[in-house]
């Protein structure tokens, strides 16, 4: 027979479950309730809407050669690489300035 303080630590872990699995199913329903559940782009099988692609300017990545070998040719490859990414971020316009939100830049107007 257990004693009085071992039957209110058993009592005391059941009641601590069903909180928390109330808390987590009222958390959960709210997230599924306010629709934000369907703008979480980082569950898994997230399927885009029609007409939006995935990637549209997909960037080769360039990894070395897994030898390690390293010579003049493979850091002029290396160098042509980094400008085509390099050249893609020029061209944006102040990504973090006050025109990356505007009306234009968003296609509002």
């Amino acid at each position: 027979m257990t004693s009085k303080g071992g039957r209110n630590l058993i009592i005391l872990g059941i009641v601590s479950a069903l909180i928390a699995l109330g808390t987590t199913g009222i958390s959960l329903a709210i997230y599924h309730n306010s629709g934000d559940i369907y703008l979480d782009r980082s569950r898994p099988g997230f399927l885009p809407d029609e007409g939006e692609d995935d990637n549209d300017d997909p960037i080769e990545e360039y990894t070395f050669d897994k030898t390690g070998a390293f010579s003049d040719e493979v850091l002029k490859e290396y160098v042509e690489k980094f400008s085509e990414v390099l050249e893609n971020i020029e061209e944006y316009e102040k990504p973090f300035g006050e025109a990356a939100l505007s009306d234009e830049s968003l296609g509002v107007k």
